[in-house]
């Protein structure tokens, strides 16, 4: 024998029957999970149509929520790599402004002065060049695509812990001719991609050959953009008389504190205070922190799609009720009770909302893996985030699922069965 009932809801003509076997219907018994999850399934499975597109507004909510997570710690992640594999313990020296607010400039002998430091491991300076760096000599001077032309130590490379993707870097023999190592923006900006043939690049008004391309540099993005020529070269070659423009200093970690505050006195004796310090692994630090700064802005959008699922989940859990007031009554007249009734319903919400959590844990780690991989960076997958993402979608569904469960469990049998 089986109860019969009707659901309206189904968004087609007509009625949807469900059938629920009297063996389901306990009589004055207490009911078990077991018991609880089987009649909930059951009652989701008359409906399968409406509760799977409940069960998504859950999804969409729980999805945004590990994307979200799982994106940040990735960015983060990626950034902390970097760090480690560069180093925290680089400083970098630039002249700062007189006291009137003219720029200032570095002493010639500021770097052989800089090396007397003791914890120093390293050291390498860079002077602007007045240079245009262009494909061909047939473009217009004014079109340097944003690309600096640099004149660079032959250790700079080293200093930096940078690497040369092809080629080779500047040593103390080409840094003396007309030879330039490009940055990896500044070749791609240029068309260059490899070396198989010499290439040349129109430099300063002659032509200069290119020897070398860089790998990224993310602690100094601005030598990324640059072409980088020896200063004996850019003495003999563009007439140009330079002084440094900026110092790198590898010091030994544990020492990156006292070496900073005594390189602005070091580098500029007679005018300290017109030299800048500064460490280019902050930068990264920085960015470290705010990818962790705007996930919680972010969570706050996912919550409030999970808290628009629940309403969901409670709009189609109270349709519920009212549709099936008949095989509510006839439980209650074969001896259910009030609880019966309730935990049947609560079981549906929660069942419901973990379904949709199941999703969104799903579609959110596929969204951050994919993601992570188009950055190439390492997958990060919280397993807190699994876990709270998981007890907020059953959170939900146990507070979007109370209400229409009471509701259910004060129906009166009589008045139910009237309604058949």
């Amino acid at each position: 024998m089986t109860v019969s009932t009707a659901d309206t809801g189904s968004g087609r003509a007509g009625s949807e029957t469900s059938t629920l076997p009297l063996a389901d219907i306990p009589r004055g018994r207490r009911l078990g999970p077991l018991d609880l999850v089987r009649i909930g399934g059951r009652g989701l499975g008359t409906r399968r149509l409406r509760s799977t597109l409940t069960a998504v507004g859950i999804a969409i909510g729980i999805a945004a929520m590990l994307g979200v997570l799982g994106i940040s710690e990735a960015s983060r992640g990626s950034l902390l790599s970097v760090l480690d594999r560069l180093g925290t313990n680089l400083l970098t020296v630039t002249p700062g402004q007189t006291f009137l607010g003219k720029d200032a400039t570095l002493p010639d002998d500021a770097p052989a002065m800089i090396r007397r430091i003791g914890p120093i491991e390293g050291e390498s300076a860079v002077g602007s060049v007045a240079a245009s760096v262009r494909r061909t000599d047939k473009i217009d001077s004014v079109e340097t695509g944003g690309i600096s032309v640099v004149a660079a130590e032959s250790s700079l490379l080293r200093t930096l812990n940078g690497s040369v993707r092809v080629g080779r870097f500047l040593d103390a023999a080409t840094e003396q001719y007309p030879t330039v190592v490009l940055g990896a923006v500044a070749a791609q900006r240029l068309g260059i991609d490899d070396l198989d043939a010499a290439v040349q690049v129109w430099l300063g008004g002659r032509w200069f050959t290119v020897i070398g391309i860089l790998d990224p540099l993310p602690l100094e993005p601005e030598l990324e953009r640059s072409a980088l020529i020896g200063f004996p070269a850019a003495e003999k070659y563009l007439e140009q008389d330079l002084s440094p423009t900026t110092i790198y200093v590898r010091t030994t970690p544990e020492r990156v504190s006292d070496v900073r505050r005594v390189l602005a006195a070091t580098a500029n004796p007679s005018n300290p205070e017109q030299v800048r310090v500064s460490r280019p692994s902050e930068t990264l630090e920085a960015r470290a922190a705010a990818a962790t700064a705007f996930t919680g802005l972010f969570l706050g959008l996912a919550a409030v799609a999970l808290l628009v699922g629940g309403l969901g989940v409670a709009n189609v859990m109270l349709m519920a009720v009212l549709e099936r007031r008949p095989e509510i009554g006839l439980r209650r007249a074969l001896g259910a009770t009030r609880g019966h009734i309730a935990g049947q319903f609560l079981t549906e919400a929660l069942l419901l909302a973990g379904l949709g959590g199941l999703m969104g844990l799903a579609a959110g780690s596929g969204v951050a893996a994919a993601y992570a991989r188009s950055q190439g960076w390492a997958t990060v997958i919280p397993p807190a985030g699994l876990a709270i993402g998981f007890g907020a979608a059953l959170l939900i569904g146990a507070v979007a699922g109370l209400y229409p469960a009471l509701r259910a469990a004060s129906v009166p049998p009589t008045e139910a069965l009237r309604t058949t």
